[in-house]
């Protein structure tokens, strides 16, 4: 896949090589023709044309040091959700999205209720397009003062620090591990990792039912991590992970690419937060959220790139407004006929000083 400026959009991942027995059952033609169609659906969803040419333009300096500095809060991090107080004031970064005249947001356009493309006209829709254009607006006067730049999982990361865009608004979990590449917003949602199969399938969970089975995640995604540290058994990665020859099946680019597969009987469970998982189980009646719910508990925000304080500082605010009514409104459009008993937006944490 490549962006808008002919760059490619993968990214190798490292990882060990596939092991395993294969899967116990192929679920080649679930779904009758209902599911073939939703399949050739989203296989069409994955080409769609690039978003904008605009170049992000000059980018402020981060301090001196900030590298190291990073490292010794993740060692010592205890609250990776904790996040700069907002602000109204402008700033480096500030003044030069204002100077360009538009707000560069790197997002989804494949994940349904988040950030995808309505079928219908065309557009970018969704809980995490709302808030980029909150974002703007509050920055720039406009909601429509935003270009978009759509970017897969593993290349959320590269995107902000390449300048690409200024702000990553994706499903992004907030870790220990990528505040040290990253600056986070407080966070804007909680979610956690769920296990998405066919509704035919003996899956019962992230347990010991996935052993033996094809399981796909996201490169780059917390899903990948969890499976790194417990697989059940089941093979989660292609046998040239990281490699020129990587086969993209089982670790893909984008969480919408394991359904495509799973649809397609190449795999035979995903493994993704159950916010976006939710998403995908309302575009195909024939698979269904496992378990008893998700396995972990996590933080999507806003990402920036490291040092740049007065623009995090900035969607920080935006947040805290968007917290007071234009949140709840975005969930009961977009989320809440898919994810109910969502009662409010998580609070935020502050660091101290």
């Amino acid at each position: 896949m490549t962006d808008h400026d002919g760059n490619s959009e993968r990214e190798p991942v490292r990882g060990r090589a596939a092991g395993g027995r294969a899967g116990r059952f192929r679920l080649r033609g679930w779904g009758g023709v209902a599911g073939m169609a939703a399949a050739c659906a989203l296989v069409a969803s994955l080409a769609l044309p690039a978003l904008s040419s605009v170049p992000a333009g000059p980018l402020a300096s981060a301090p001196a040091g900030r590298e190291r500095g990073a490292v010794r809060e993740a060692e010592d991090c205890t609250d990776p959700e904790a996040s700069l107080r907002p602000s109204t004031a402008g700033g480096p970064n500030i003044d030069a999205i204002r100077q360009r005249g538009k707000l560069i947001v790197g997002i989804d356009q494949n994940s349904y209720r988040w950030g995808y493309r309505d079928p219908v006209g065309g557009g970018l829709e969704g809980f995490d397009i709302d808030l980029a254009r909150a974002i703007a607006a509050d920055i720039l006067g406009s909601p429509d003062a935003v270009i978009f730049r759509a970017i897969p999982t593993n290349q959320r990361i590269p995107a902000l620090e390449t300048g690409r865009v200024d702000i990553v608004v994706r499903t992004m979990t907030i870790t220990c591990d990528r505040i040290e590449q990253v600056a986070f917003s407080t966070a804007y949602f909680r979610a956690g990792q769920q296990v998405l199969a066919p509704k035919s399938s003996p899956v019962t969970g992230y347990d010991a039912s996935l052993e033996g089975l094809r399981v796909c995640s996201a490169e780059g995604s917390t899903a990948y991590e969890a499976l790194e540290r417990n697989s059940f058994g089941a093979v989660f990665q292609d046998e040239h992970d990281g490699q020129p020859q990587d086969e993209d099946l089982l670790t893909v680019p984008n969480a919408l690419d394991c359904l495509v597969r799973l649809q397609l009987g190449l795999v035979d469970a995903i493994v993704t937060d159950n916010a976006l998982a939710a998403g995908q189980a309302a575009q195909d009646p024939a698979v269904e959220l496992k378990g008893d719910g998700p396995f972990t508990t996590e933080y999507y925000g806003v990402a920036t790139e490291l040092g740049k304080d007065d623009l995090v500082r900035r969607v920080n605010h935006v947040l805290e407004e968007y917290r007071k009514g234009p949140w709840m409104e975005a969930y009961r459009t977009w989320l809440e006929a898919d994810l109910p008993g969502v009662t409010g937006p998580p609070q935020p944490i502050y660091r101290a000083g």
